[in-house]
């Protein structure tokens, strides 16, 4: 299982960051450049709990489909999305949020194994962790700067 950690500091009040980060329209233009799109499931606004999304994006060069399912929720402080169906063995991500000097502080914690044994292990290791991780760093930079241009 590999695992991925990453912390935001967002300049605006806990509950504005948390709708962002459950937000299907908002997702959609942090992912544009995997030109992700929303193919079945909830389709726009806030995702809830037990509430499903199917996205279809490119990457490697390869159209590929994801669906997760909001699995736990607590407002505002997290929630988590896994895959039900998808290219990976298993996939969770858990989103937490905290104020800590009058900042939200939002932390990413991936979870996920993937598939093809030690091939998918190598590819892993040498590429898709690294990748994962800069696709979640860019789209945590999008949804900061969306979220503290809306405080102004």
């Amino acid at each position: 299982m590999t695992e991925i950690n990453l912390t935001t500091i967002v300049n605006a009040p806990i509950e504005k960051v948390f709708d962002i980060n459950r937000n299907i329209d908002i997702h959609l233009l942090s992912t544009s450049q995997s030109n992700e799109k929303v193919i079945a499931g909830r389709t726009s606004g806030l995702i809830e709990l037990g509430e499903t999304v199917t996205w279809k994006a490119k990457h490697f060069g390869f159209w590929l489909t994801h669906k997760s399912l909001i699995s736990e929720m607590d407002f505002p402080i997290y929630f988590v999305d896994e895959m039900l169906e998808g290219q990976f063995k298993s996939f969770r991500h858990e989103h937490s949020f905290e104020v800590l000097d009058g900042k939200t502080v939002v932390t990413d914690k991936i979870q996920y194994e993937t598939p093809f044994g030690i091939f998918g292990k190598i590819f892993d290791k040498m590429i898709l962790k690294n990748y994962l991780t800069e696709f979640i760093r860019n789209r945590n930079a999008i949804l900061k700067g969306l979220t503290e241009k809306q405080q102004q």
